[in-house]
């Protein structure tokens, strides 16, 4: 019987072990992973496909329980989310963000079964993701294309490689493409050309990405490694491996616990995204912090 992946994300130990064993004993349920923080709960996403997380509101470091479900909320495959929480003021929040349910801790048996059959109806329509074999491309890609890139490079490798191509293209002779600053998005048989002054981040979903404007997000079919290419001239970098952020939108860098940081941005939703260890040097010299 196929299970659910779940994961355990609240910051007191007592709740995710009491969590713990009550799951273990669910047939439909396989707990792989628990997190204190919002920020290990995203690493854990990036390795494990996840159809359950139970959750808190209040998470330490920066990141509660309902921004990482409005992270979460443009996924095509979006996992069930249960929330707990002491008491009820915030239900209405977590309802509006798509949870699947809301508990009070500490929740009794009887409270719990409802959960889990709100679960067992959601597992029904959850087609789990597979995780991606190293070297993984289009199936529909022929043999030839797939022994060429057999090998995977690392992800300084596949840069130092693009730039060579780019250089390459260059020096060949041939005329660049004009580049109008629009972004092209195909949106219900039409194609529309979102400038990138409006775009303020854009977010990795498996082979595509989704695009975040002020008011709207776009699922496309462009690789975020691709878009970082094309708009890194214009100011965006890559601070996490999942999200590229537009530099002329940020409006603060927060320093966390953990020697963790993230950034927020500017609009009137406020937005917050990790910034991985390995970029905010990078971040910082281009600020000239």
């Amino acid at each position: 019987m196929a299970k659910l992946n779940t994961l355990i994300l609240h910051p007191e130990a007592a709740v995710r072990q009491a969590l713990r064993e009550r799951l273990a004993e669910v047939a439909f349920l396989k707990v792989l992973g628990e997190a204190a923080t919002g920020f290990e709960a995203l690493e854990l996403m990036e390795h494990i496909s996840y159809g359950v997380i139970f959750l808190g509101c209040d998470l330490p470091a920066g990141v509660s329980g309902f921004e990482l479900a409005q992270m979460l909320a443009g996924r095509k495959q979006k996992p069930a989310l249960v929330f707990i929480a002491a008491d009820e003021a915030r239900a209405f929040t977590a309802f509006e963000l798509g949870a699947t349910d809301y508990l009070l801790w500490p929740f009794t048996p009887e409270r719990l079964t409802r959960t889990l059959d709100r679960l067992n109806v959601f597992k029904s329509h959850f087609k789990e993701i597979p995780p991606p074999t190293q070297g993984w491309r289009d199936s529909s890609a022929d043999v030839a294309e797939e022994e060429t890139l057999s090998l995977p490079l690392e992800e300084e490798e596949e840069e130092q490689f693009m730039k060579a191509l780019s250089n390459a293209w260059e020096q060949s002779g041939q005329a660049k493409p004009l580049d109008i600053e629009k972004l092209p998005i195909s949106l219900d048989g039409r194609t529309i050309l979102i400038p990138y002054t409006q775009i303020i981040f854009v977010e990795a979903y498996e082979d595509y990405s989704y695009v975040h404007t002020a008011g709207q997000k776009f699922l496309t079919s462009y690789r975020l490694k691709n878009l970082e290419e094309r708009l890194r001239p214009y100011r965006f970098f890559r601070v996490h491996r999942k999200f590229l952020v537009n530099l002329d939108m940020v409006t603060e860098i927060a320093s966390l616990p953990g020697s963790n940081f993230m950034l927020r941005t500017t609009g009137k939703t406020r937005i917050e995204l990790p910034i991985s260890r390995r970029r905010i040097g990078e971040l910082k010299a281009i600020l000239g912090l």
